[in-house]
């Protein structure tokens, strides 16, 4: 009688009302138990179950207040049954609590709810109907998740773009854009909504992506990835990292690169339209905490709030975004301005019998050490050892009739860029980037080699162990002959990127140019790489007569550092770092020793500082330069320079821009 009458009211599968009579207990009596079970069986169901009670609840309450309204006697069966059935009573209060947490789940999962006239067999959506059948677990996974979007939002808007500024109290601070965005979403319409959603993430993304390209140009390059002038690096990096580290390194190395990329923007994109989905659904909460959190912000950021020297309020974003639109302004308009700077040259119409007078019949020599930058003769980790280098390299040379003299120049660049610190050292001109880089060298701007050649006075030649492919520059440089790599005569095995140890690139030099006889005087441009990051393994110096082919050097690299065993600590890369520059300057230092003469002029310097690891947060740019000459008048045409005595610069020398030597030296060795 219960069942009959608490479900007379129901419709039936056609949505018609079931009429009293025969069959209509045999009819609904299975159909309530099959609801029953789906109740206790499928969280899912437990909102469409929960529905039927409520709809059930009020026509009962009418049929018990009847006998007040209409004077009528309720049935005693009816009474009795509606009043001592506990087992009722229980099944009623358990798919209350059903529906309570199936609406709980159709909160944040309102998509995987049944449809009206859904029938009640029909498949069970939302993973396999694990979220109806585990509603509480659903419940918490679903909360999870939200939590989780808003850590990845929160991250991505408050990541620094550099590692020496990341730590836990950069993440907790109030971005102004996050504010901003959720003030946004909620003003707008669904559909708008969700498009300002999607792109929101995407552009979060691409964010993260250029942080982390920050990330990484800060710790090599000591700067930001320049978005106008430095995707062509991306392919010299796949380089460095497959001649340092293995072609197997390289295909990691840039399969990793794209799988961070697509996660990263698919992570920040499904991340903010959570975020979004949750203020919609909580909207009546979310439109006054927004206010509240604009209202902190500005607060805080009114008067300056700080936490362990953090400010909290934070509008960084936007900062980053208006400094990156500002580099692409200037990198854009930066053609015409070295256009302009390219054109003025004091020596373009000086006769070629006047251009450097005062070095005829020497031979002279610029000579590039890789990273040779001043850290390494400051830092106390490094300097005693490089002091005595330097020093004992003065005492030779000036046994062997030798004077030098040193001082500092700013490079252009630090941690990379050799070829950018040669060519503004060379034409006299401030070559930051790339496109200054090809512009200089598809232009017709005399370089100080050139310039020799340009005499007639000199052979001018280069030897340049880095260059492992075709180099059309050299021609621009004005070199007569050009030694790569593969010209040196040179069997033993690579150092890493280094494809020729220092020491046999200066015996080559020797074998191929200088010690011949009869022949004119010499200009060469040497770049000596054994100094190259990664520094591991490293070459050390061995009896010049034993050089052979390079063979010599296959046992010296077994015995070599492995750099993926280096690079795990930094204080071993500082003294690896330190080995391979000493390992250069006694290569130098020797030869000049053992091979120079009266005629012999060197001058050596560093094209740039070593990567940020090395450098600890020393964000100078200076490297140093030594010139060393036998004939002591080359020296006295110096003197008015202020250049200290000796292979080491004093602290307080004289500190040019790499641009300012060019001319400086013409003009001292011209008429």
């Amino acid at each position: 009688m219960s069942l009959f009458t608490r479900h007379r009211q129901l419709p039936d599968t056609e949505g018609e009302a079931v009429p009293d009579g025969g069959g209509s207990a045999v009819t609904d009596g299975p159909r309530e138990d099959e609801a029953a079970e789906k109740t206790g069986g499928d969280a899912d169901t437990a909102e469409g179950t929960a529905a039927e009670t409520e709809e059930a609840a009020p026509d009962e309450d009418k049929r018990a207040a009847a006998p007040a309204d209409e004077g009528k006697a309720a049935t005693p069966e009816a009474s009795d049954d509606t009043a001592a059935d506990p087992a009722e009573a229980a099944e009623a209060a358990e798919a209350a609590e059903a529906a309570e947490a199936a609406e709980a789940a159709a909160e944040d999962h309102p998509e995987d709810q049944p449809d009206p006239g859904e029938a009640l067999d029909s498949p069970k959506p939302g993973w396999f109907g694990w979220r109806r059948r585990y509603p509480g677990a659903a419940r918490g996974v679903a909360v999870g998740t939200s939590v989780l979007a808003g850590a990845v939002v929160l991250a991505a808007l408050l990541m620094p773009n550099r590692l020496d500024r990341l730590s836990l109290l950069s993440f907790v601070r109030l971005p102004v854009e996050g504010i901003v965005l959720a003030c946004l979403l909620l003003a707008l319409p669904e559909k708008p909504r969700r498009i300002t959603a999607v792109v929101s993430g995407i552009l979060l993304g691409l964010f993260t992506v250029l942080k982390f390209m920050d990330m990484g140009f800060n710790q090599f390059l000591a700067r930001p990835f320049d978005l106008v002038f430095d995707w062509i690096l991306l392919d010299d990096a796949a380089d460095f990292v497959r001649e340092s580290f293995g072609r197997a390194g390289e295909v990691l190395a840039v399969v990793g690169v794209i799988v961070l990329l697509i996660a990263v923007l698919t992570l920040s994109t499904l991340a903010v339209v959570r975020l979004t989905n949750v203020l919609a659904r909580h909207r009546p909460a979310a439109v006054p905490t927004t206010l509240v959190l604009g209202t902190a912000w500005i607060t805080c950021f009114t008067l300056g709030v700080q936490v362990g020297g953090v400010t909290i309020a934070t509008k960084g974003n936007t900062e980053f975004l208006a400094n990156r639109v500002e580099s692409v302004r200037n990198g854009l308009g930066d053609a015409k301005v070295f256009e302009k700077q390219a054109a003025v040259d004091a020596f373009a119409a000086t006769p070629p019998d006047q251009l450097l007078t005062g070095l005829r019949g020497k031979d002279v020599m610029f000579t590039f050490i890789e990273s040779y930058g001043r850290v390494a003769l400051d830092d106390p980790a490094m300097a005693p050892e490089l002091d005595a280098t330097l020093k004992e390299g003065t005492s030779r040379l000036k046994a062997a009739g030798f004077e030098s003299r040193s001082a500092w120049l700013r490079s252009p660049v630090a941690g990379a860029g050799s070829w950018l610190a040669h060519s503004t050292f060379l034409s006299g001109l401030w070559v930051k980037n790339q496109q200054r880089y090809r512009a200089l060298t598809t232009g017709d701007r005399a370089t100080l080699t050139s310039y020799f050649q340009k005499t007639g006075a000199w052979r001018t030649v280069g030897i340049v162990p880095g260059v492992r492919k075709a180099w059309p520059e050299g021609k621009y440089f004005g070199l007569d002959h050009i030694y790569d790599s593969t010209h040196l005569g040179y069997n033993g095995p690579y150092f890493s990127w280094t494809p020729v140890p220092d020491q046999f690139s200066l015996e080559a030099f020797e074998r191929l140019e200088h010690g011949k006889k009869n022949r004119d005087p010499i200009m060469a441009e040497i770049i000596l790489a054994s100094s190259h990051n990664p520094w591991s393994p490293i070459a050390h110096m061995t009896d010049w007569d034993k050089l052979g082919d390079g063979s010599v050097f296959e046992q010296i690299k077994k015995e070599g550092t492995d750099p993926t065993e280096v690079w795990q600590k930094p204080e071993r890369v500082r003294t690896e770092y330190r080995k391979a520059i000493q390992y250069s300057l006694q290569s130098l230092t020797e030869w000049v020793e053992r091979y120079g003469d009266k005629n012999t002029v060197l001058v050596f310097l560093g094209d740039h500082q070593p990567v940020p690891t090395v450098t600890a947060g020393d964000n100078r740019k200076d490297v140093p330069i030594t010139i060393v000459a036998h004939d002591k008048k080359v020296l006295d045409r110096i003197s008015d320079w202020g250049w200290s005595d000796g292979l080491k610069p004093a602290e307080n020398a004289p500190a040019w821009g790499m641009d300012k030597f060019r001319d400086r030296f013409m003009t001292t060795y011209g008429k």
